[in-house]
C-alpha cells in the first residue's frame, strides 16, 4: 500500500483500518478521545496503546491473585481473575476478528473490565456493596482504577471508547444484550467483549467445577451436552459461533446502521439453562457457599478496621489519596487487595498466635 511521505506507523496502521475494518467498527483515529489531552504516539494507535497501558498497570498484575469462583480449590489449575481475564480476550479477539472489528479496542476493553474486581471474587464484591454508602460494583471500581487509582493517583487516562466498554461490561444474571440498548457499550467492541465475558465464565466455571469435584460429568444437563458438546473446547466455540452467525447489521432510525448482535437460539437457550444451572449447583454449592461465608467476615472486619484506624489505611496506601473520604479510601485499600495479602493482614490483626 502507498503512504505518504513521513507518515509515522501509527498512520500507517489507521489508514489500514479505514480500508480494512467493518463499516461499524470503530477505528482507533475516530475516537472521542481521553480526559486529558496527550500528544500521539508515533507507533501505536490510541486503542493499543490503551492496551498497553492496562497490561502494564499494577491492577492487572493483581488479578493472578484473585479469585475467580473457587476460593480454595483444590487443585492449583482452577482459573484466578487474570486467567479469566485473558480467556475473555483470546474469546471477544475471535469473534472482532470474524466480524472485521477493531481487536486494539476489544482486547483493551477485555484486559481492563475486571481491573476492580475484589479478592475473593464476588464474595468481596458483596460485602463492599452492603458496607459501602452507594453501593459498590467491580465495574465500577474498575473505572474508578484507570480514571483515579492508577499512576500514583494521576490515572490511566484512557480513550473514551475503552472506559465506556470497562464501565458497561456487566450483565450480572440479566440478558447479555437486552432489547432495551440504554446501558450497553456505544461500540460493537464493547458488546463483543460482554459476549466474550458469559462465554468464557460459563466454560471455564463449569470446567473447574467439574475437576475440582463440586460436580459430575453426568450432572450438567443434557441439553447442554447436546447443543454446545462435552468438552471444554467444544462448548467455548458452539457460543462464540452461535454469536457470529446470528449477529447482522440493521438500520437503527437516526443512529443509521449498526450491528445487532444476537445468539442461534438453540445456543442461546442451552448457555441460559446452563447459566442458571451453574448457579444453582455451583455457585451455591456448600463447598463455595462456606469459603464464601469465610472471605465475608474476613473482609468485613478488615474494612471496619480501616476506617477506624487511619495509620493502617496509610500504611496500606503508602498515603495516596489523603484527601479522599476514610469510607472510599478504605474502599479502594480493600477492593485492591489479593487473596493473600487480605488473609496475611487478617491474621496478623485478628488472629492471635499461640
Amino acid at each position: 500500500m502507498d503512504t505518504r511521505v513521513g507518515q509515522t506507523v501509527r498512520e500507517k496502521i489507521e489508514e489500514r483500518e479505514q480500508s480494512v475494518l467493518s463499516p461499524y467498527a470503530c477505528r482507533s483515529a475516530e475516537s472521542q478521545g481521553r480526559m486529558r489531552v496527550e500528544e500521539e504516539c508515533p507507533l501505536r494507535p490510541a486503542f493499543q496503546r490503551d492496551r498497553d497501558r492496562i497490561l502494564y498497570s499494577q491492577a492487572f498484575r493483581l488479578l493472578k491473585h484473585k479469585t475467580q469462583v473457587f476460593l480454595a480449590p483444590s487443585r492449583d489449575h482452577c482459573r484466578t481473575r487474570l486467567t479469566h481475564t485473558l480467556e475473555v480476550s483470546e474469546i471477544a479477539r475471535t469473534m472482532a476478528r470474524a466480524l472485521d472489528l477493531n481487536e486494539d479496542l476489544v482486547e483493551a476493553v477485555s484486559l481492563g473490565h475486571d481491573l476492580g474486581h475484589t479478592p475473593f471474587g464476588h464474595a468481596g464484591e458483596t460485602v463492599l456493596n452492603e458496607l459501602v454508602p452507594g453501593g459498590f460494583s467491580h465495574y465500577r471500581q474498575s473505572l474508578r482504577v484507570v480514571d483515579v487509582l492508577e499512576n500514583n493517583g494521576l490515572g490511566l487516562n484512557l480513550t473514551y471508547e475503552v472506559r465506556d466498554g470497562i464501565a458497561k461490561h456487566s450483565k450480572g444474571y440479566g440478558e447479555v444484550l437486552p432489547v432495551d440498548r440504554h446501558g450497553l457499550p456505544e461500540t460493537a467492541e464493547g458488546c463483543v467483549v460482554r459476549y466474550g465475558d458469559i462465554i468464557a465464565y460459563l466454560g471455564h466455571d463449569l470446567d473447574d467445577a467439574i475437576h475440582c469435584g463440586i460436580i459430575n460429568d453426568s450432572d450438567v444437563p443434557d441439553i447442554c451436552n447436546k447443543v454446545m458438546g462435552r468438552s471444554h473446547s467444544s462448548r467455548i466455540m458452539t457460543m462464540i459461533e452461535g454469536v457470529i452467525t446470528h449477529t447482522t447489521p440493521v438500520s437503527d432510525g437516526l443512529e443509521g446502521e449498526r450491528l445487532k448482535f444476537g445468539v442461534d437460539p438453540a445456543v442461546g437457550e442451552a448457555m441460559q439453562i446452563l447459566r442458571e444451572f451453574l448457579f444453582h449447583r455451583v455457585y451455591r454449592a456448600p463447598q463455595v457457599h462456606s469459603e464464601f461465608l469465610k472471605a465475608r467476615k474476613m473482609l468485613k472486619d478488615l474494612f471496619v478496621y480501616a476506617i477506624s484506624h487511619p495509620e493502617f489505611l496509610e500504611e496500606e496506601t503508602a498515603g495516596n489519596g489523603a484527601d479522599t473520604p476514610m469510607v472510599r479510601r478504605a474502599c479502594d485499600c480493600i477492593a485492591s487487595m489479593s487473596d493473600r495479602h487480605a488473609q496475611n493482614l487478617y491474621h496478623r490483626l485478628f488472629v492471635l498466635e499461640r
